[in-house]
């Protein structure tokens, strides 16, 4: 079996992954560090948590040991897709390079410009950016990019969805073509395939997985349901959520939930906070100091219930997420996977539950189709409550005949009479003003002045 020992790593690099309780590479970790310290362009093809992460760092931090940086001139560049990514390669960086004197720095939205610039002007060995916050710096004339010697790409087909290709493209117009190119996806898209033939010059290809595959360690489950009323969906689809976590009991010690939404995420969280669950919101309208409190609160086990967009479905490295709940089915099914890749890490065991919708149906369909499996249908854990029967209405009494009189129409009948009799001509008859009209309304003004 390969160790880390056997890979040809700098000594105190290897002291640093000891120290961090690792011995035996992944898969793409044992098949991308050996290529990429021989100099070769790598194109890594894994699914995510797969340890990718590890994969380009170590190597990075063994070839960057040696040498010094220019100022505003890093010589190393890692391309990120969100600022979590980003954060989460920094963290990787300052373990496994504690015993190497490397200066770093995070370029990403949500941090002062003044602060980021001042840590270029030093001059930085490694360099983490979002393509959109390295590309202000640059425009503004603080960063080269003409010292880079060896530029990854982390996440490539999530740039894709993001929309981050174009930059990508100018980016790579922008470092010297003599770099050394670290390429890593979960899916090859043919976009993804025609970059790495248009940047990547022979590279060396590590496929560990098939495209888009679960791990077999994550047991999965779908709960098919319609809901009572349309009007009623949201509410009884959040009902079925909170049904599945109950069901789930201790075992469901942390969860990641995923809404389509960022408007949806923020109405989970709030009514799994109104029902009495640890639960908090992460997406990407949140500045990035909440987020980053927000996901540091999650991996240190102080939010239970993580409730998320897809900007936290990628690289999140927090290996103890034992669920993963599907509020809604992605729209894109190769979300589905990254989604719950949170779970069953690093060979662990995990679960994954998905909340399937009539509207649902044709998107979980290409779920299936991608992942080549079927997903266990579940019964929906809420109990309907049995409907009560109808009582058997009473038969209406029969109306009386026409010839019958009840005691209460003989005293409508009495009533009437007596009224008759008073108007005509009863001793207590009340007079009307018909013929009788009194005198003095037939008499001119004058004539009531003069009387």
């Amino acid at each position: 079996m390969t160790k880390f020992s056997d890979l040809n790593l700098n000594p105190k690099v290897l002291k640093a992954v000891d120290e961090a309780g690792y011995e035996t590479p992944t898969p793409i970790q044992a098949g991308a560090i050996p290529e990429a310290l021989s100099g070769k362009d790598v194109l890594g093809i894994a699914q995510t948590g797969t340890g990718k992460t590890a994969s380009f760092t170590l190597p990075m931090i063994s070839m960057l040991a040696r040498g010094r940086a220019r100022a505003r001139m890093p010589r190393s560049l890692v391309l990120c897709p969100t600022r979590e990514l980003a954060a989460q390669v920094a963290e990787n960086f300052d373990t496994y390079a504690k015993h190497v004197k490397l200066s770093k720095a995070l370029l990403i939205g949500g941090v002062s410009f003044k602060e980021q610039e001042a840590l270029i002007d030093k001059g930085v060995d490694v360099l983490i950016a979002t393509p959109g916050r390295l590309l202000d710096h640059f425009e503004r004339g603080k960063l080269l990019l003409t010292g880079v010697q060896i530029m990854v790409v982390d996440e490539a087909d999530r740039m894709l969805d993001m929309g981050f290709i174009p930059d990508i493209e100018r980016i790579f117009g922008l470092v010297p073509f003599t770099r050394q190119t670290l390429f890593f996806s979960a899916t090859m898209a043919p976009e993804i395939e025609r970059i790495t033939n248009t940047f990547l010059s022979a590279p060396a290809r590590i496929e560990v997985a098939r495209q888009a595959t679960a791990s077999e360690t994550i047991e999965q489950g779908a709960v098919v349901f319609k809901a009572s009323r349309k009007d009623r969906e949201g509410s009884e689809k959040r009902k079925v959520l909170r049904a599945l976590i109950d069901a789930e009991g201790d075992s469901c010690s942390n969860a990641i939930i995923f809404c389509n939404r960022k408007v949806d995420v923020d109405i989970v969280a709030k009514s799994l906070k109104k029902y009495g669950y640890n639960a908090a919101a992460i997406h990407g309208d949140l500045d990035q100091a909440h987020r980053m409190k927000t996901l540091e609160g999650f991996r240190d086990g102080d939010v239970r219930l993580l409730v998320a967009s897809d900007v936290a479905a990628r690289g999140l490295d927090i290996p103890s997420v034992s669920h993963v709940f599907n509020f809604d089915v992605p729209g894109h099914a190769e979300d589905y996977v990254h989604r719950i890749g949170r779970t069953g890490r690093a060979g662990r065991s995990g679960k994954a539950f998905t909340i399937v919708v009539p509207r649902d149906e044709k998107a979980f369909d290409a779920v299936e189709s991608l992942i080549q499996k079927e997903i266990p249908r579940l019964e929906n854990p809420v109990k309907e409550k049995p409907r009560k029967e109808k009582e058997a209405r009473k038969p209406r009494a029969e109306k009386p005949d026409a010839q019958e009189f009840t005691p209460r129409t003989q005293d409508r009948s009495e009533r009437r009479g007596k009224s008759d009799r008073r108007g005509r001509g009863h001793d207590n008859a009340v007079v009307g003003m018909g013929d009788h009209m009194p005198e003095f309304i037939a008499l001119s003004f004058e004539e009531r002045r003069a009387s």
